[in-house]
């Protein structure tokens, strides 16, 4: 179900961004610290779906998978700020009967995800060789494996589901056992309409508050997942970089230059950074 926005007189630039766990230190000054009267903010979306308000114009800015920097015309990316993982990331795997990613010939794709969609093709494409056949369908696993040999799950539900006797392919740890490389899962992207409006939105210093809150964050989200204290801390704090570096931003090229060879974009575009 898409989520409404209704437009106000408000002069506040609206926000969208999913309410993941792993969107959580980006968004929480937003919610409850020094920023939380900055914007009028949309958490109550898929990230596929931000991608959505963003292109239509609902929102000004928006929490959006990287693929959709590709196709959304007139947008700038916000420099430095991410949702990415160095290796194993945790919230985007594949699980599957097989131990064996070639043995898979039916993959349900997980209806909520743009990036990954876009990169397990790649894997499979660039990298095995060969494609399965693919059905989108909601994120529920059991209900995908029914007929199919694996299923693609991402977010909180890629963390929670119980995966019984299904093997779990990590896909940021199987995109670096490739590359060597990082991965980028998702940035914040403002309409070019916006720039100078949310461009005077300080998106460093909102993901710094968030994270110098890591524990509060926490004591919401050990509430609503089955999930440990522990196992919170370490997936936000060794899982999941909220800020480029050197093999993130070169993990992201290659992923839309791959991403173009395999024709899942139009055209590798250039990056444009907006401009604080």
């Amino acid at each position: 179900m898409d989520t409404f926005i209704t437009k106000t007189n408000s002069k506040k630039p609206r926000v969208a961004a999913s309410s993941y766990l792993n969107s959580a230190p980006l968004i929480w000054s937003f919610q409850h610290g020094s920023h939380r009267h900055a914007v009028e903010l949309v958490t109550d979306t898929a990230p596929a779906r931000c991608a959505d308000l963003l292109s239509r114009g609902e929102v000004e800015a928006a929490l959006v998978p990287i693929i959709e920097y590709q196709r959304i015309r007139n947008i700038q990316i916000v420099p430095d700020v991410c949702v990415g993982s160095h290796s194993a990331v945790r919230s985007v795997v594949l699980v599957s009967r097989f131990d064996d990613l070639t043995k898979i010939r039916k993959v349900a794709l997980d209806v909520s995800s743009r990036t990954s969609q876009a990169l397990i093709r790649i894997i499979f494409r660039e990298f095995l060789g060969f494609e399965p056949e693919w059905k989108s369908s909601s994120p529920d696993v059991h209900a995908m494996m029914e007929n199919n040999d694996a299923a693609l799950v991402i977010g909180d539900p890629g963390m929670t589901i119980p995966f019984d006797d299904l093997r779990v392919f990590d896909l940021a740890g199987v995109w670096h056992s490739f590359t060597g490389t990082g991965f980028v899962f998702a940035m914040w992207m403002v309409a070019d309409s916006a720039a100078r409006s949310v461009g005077a939105l300080n998106f460093s210093r909102v993901r710094d508050e968030g994270l110098e809150n890591i524990e509060l964050i926490i004591d919401q989200y050990e509430k609503q997942l089955c999930l440990s204290r522990p196992e919170i801390s370490d997936y936000l704090t060794d899982n999941i970089a909220f800020q480029i570096d050197a093999k993130l931003a070169k993990g992201m090229q290659l992923y839309f230059e791959l991403a173009a060879k395999h024709e899942l974009i139009e055209t590798n575009k250039p990056i444009s950074f907006l401009a604080s």
